[in-house]
């Protein structure tokens, strides 16, 4: 892969539209070439702003009425032949008759534990998209905020990691790429920088090697940002030195 080709990039990048290998050789590139790693930035920002422009909202009573289908909506039970009565022995037929009562109703039972463990899981999995979906919104606004200002820096082993700083919301987004896994146990912890002073600012998935998080709190006074490696769960305040320090935007 030239490296003509690979400043052709920004957008399929930017637009999460590349395979790993050609990711992994894009982000080896733009470490090194500030315009590309530039302009992906930038495109990401258009994309989040295009994103809002057209986004629509679904009716506000449609969750409500599919939740009340799901607990009203029968379920087909099943389908059990029908045992034929022999004149001959009726002792033997009144037991079979017992054995389908009891397999029967413990049928209906596992059933309905089936039903209300599925239900359960989906539960579990709406509030999970929910999560999801208003943490993208979160990240989509900073980004795409009308004062939003960025900073970008190298990190270890070639990773590359860039803050994105909105003064009228008062939120930060980090954006990484390239990042390694941290060690077994641990995680990536996120710290505003409180004149010297580090303040938790949330967690990073230890299972990407590329993410936005939008830090958690205010930024309020704080001058930048710091990342430690942390025991799984994080940390009240940190327990290694940083492994990057990172200067918001004026």
């Amino acid at each position: 892969m030239s490296t003509a080709d690979l400043h052709t990039m920004t957008g399929a990048y930017a637009l999460h539209a590349l395979s790993d290998e050609e990711r992994g050789a894009f982000e080896r590139h733009a470490a090194d070439c500030e315009a590309c790693a530039q302009e992906a930035l930038e495109l990401r920002e258009t994309a989040a702003r295009l994103g809002l422009a057209v986004s629509a909202s679904p009716p506000a009573a449609l969750k409500s009425r599919v939740m009340r289908r799901i607990t009203t909506v029968r379920q087909d039970g099943p389908r059990v032949a029908p045992l034929t009565r022999s004149t001959g022995d009726g002792t033997r037929a009144r037991r079979l008759s017992r054995w389908a009562l009891a397999a029967c109703l413990a049928g209906v039972a596992a059933f309905g534990g089936t039903t209300v463990w599925q239900y359960d899981r989906a539960q579990d999995a709406n509030e999970q998209a929910r999560q999801s979906e208003r943490r993208t919104d979160a990240i989509a606004s900073v980004l795409a905020a009308s004062d939003a200002r960025t900073s970008s820096t190298e990190l270890a082993d070639g990773a590359r990691g860039t803050v994105v700083v909105s003064k009228s919301r008062d939120e930060a987004v980090f954006i990484a790429s390239g990042m390694a896994a941290p060690p077994s146990g641990k995680v990536y912890q996120l710290w505003f920088n409180d004149g010297g002073t580090m303040r938790s600012a949330g967690l990073m998935d230890s299972h990407r090697t590329a993410e936005a998080v939008l830090l958690e709190g205010a930024v309020d006074k704080a001058s930048g940002m710091g990342i430690t490696v942390e025991p799984a769960g994080g940390s009240a305040e940190p327990t290694s030195d940083p492994i990057a320090l990172m200067t918001f935007p004026a």
